[in-house]
């Protein structure tokens, strides 16, 4: 039975898991190297319960004790050494998950489940860093984390099956909704967007349309809640990038190589939201999307042909 959940990392991400957890009555732990991203974590946890509250979602009782239940930690083996469950969700690179396996793998439990939050890198492949291959599954959490229903369940190619029935149990105990996937390059969710980003992305590089134009066609003409490139800001432009060369190594087709103009942008450091400008500026007091001046009049890129 699953009451210790342990979270390593305490990013974005990270927080949004512990807040989840610990709002349905769930012992957390948040693992963290540096204290003042723990500190971080935990206003960001308590600023979006009390969201909760003035929404009526929840009563400042149920914030409180909440917040009650998550406990802080910055030495990982320490943090891990009562988990019934441990979720790993670092940054998006395969060499450091496979170095905080093999720790995790040490530090907990022997027969705790070890998950990984990764929204792209084979479960395998991580899998294969610890002793308990068949104990390692993925829980691909979307964001933001406590809004976001989806949980996409990855299982790795040796994954069992009582593993993956407890996790998407799990997950429904957490009012999400799981998705059983098979752990191929992207998955499912990735494996499908991040393909559609790229192409907007193109769209913008060659000059087919503006970043706005391009946005709102995706949102009134599918009936996509936010446009592509306003979400590829949001997920941050270096982790897209990320994901698009997974699938490019994983499939080695060209269709999955990253546009030019991303890579262009990740090196420069326009990162979306987290840098404050990618395809649309993010300032304080903006009270609407502005798209980034290098991206639009005479700046635009393009490489159409005269």
């Amino acid at each position: 039975m699953i009451t210790n959940i342990s979270v390593i990392g305490a990013g974005i991400m990270g927080n949004g898991i512990a807040h989840v957890f610990a709002e349905n009555g769930y012992s957390v732990t948040l693992v963290d190297l540096n204290e003042e991203v723990l500190k971080n974590a935990i206003r960001t946890i308590e600023k979006n319960l009390s969201r909760q509250v003035s929404k009526g979602l929840i009563t400042e009782t149920q914030k409180h004790v909440a917040l009650g239940r998550i406990v802080t930690q910055t030495n990982l083996a320490t943090g891990v050494n009562v988990a019934d469950l441990v979720v790993e969700a670092a940054t998006e690179d395969l060499q450091l998950k496979l170095k905080i396996f093999q720790k995790i793998d040490e530090g907990a439990p022997i027969d705790a489940i070890l998950s990984t939050n990764t929204s792209s890198i084979s479960v395998t492949k991580i899998a294969k860093s610890t002793k308990r291959p068949d104990r390692v599954i993925g829980m691909h959490f979307m964001n933001p984390v406590p809004v976001m229903r989806l949980v996409e369940i990855v299982n790795g190619y040796r994954t069992a099956k009582e593993v993956t029935e407890i996790i998407a149990d799990l997950a429904k105990r957490i009012n999400k909704v799981p998705c059983i996937v098979n752990d191929y390059p992207g998955f499912i969710a990735n494996r499908l967007l991040m393909p559609m980003i790229n192409e907007a992305i193109y769209s913008v590089q060659q000059g087919v349309a503006g970043v706005r134009e391009i946005d709102t066609i995706m949102k009134l003409g599918m009936a996509h809640p936010m446009g592509p490139l306003q979400l590829a800001d949001f997920i941050g432009l270096d982790t897209c990038r990320a994901i698009m060369l997974v699938l490019f190594d994983g499939f080695g087709d060209s269709k999955y190589a990253p546009c030019p103009l991303l890579t262009n942008m990740v090196n420069a450091g326009y990162l979306g939201v987290k840098s404050g400008e990618g395809f649309y500026l993010y300032r304080p007091g903006n009270k609407e999307a502005i798209v980034s001046p290098r991206l639009s009049g005479d700046r635009a890129p393009s490489f159409r042909e005269s």
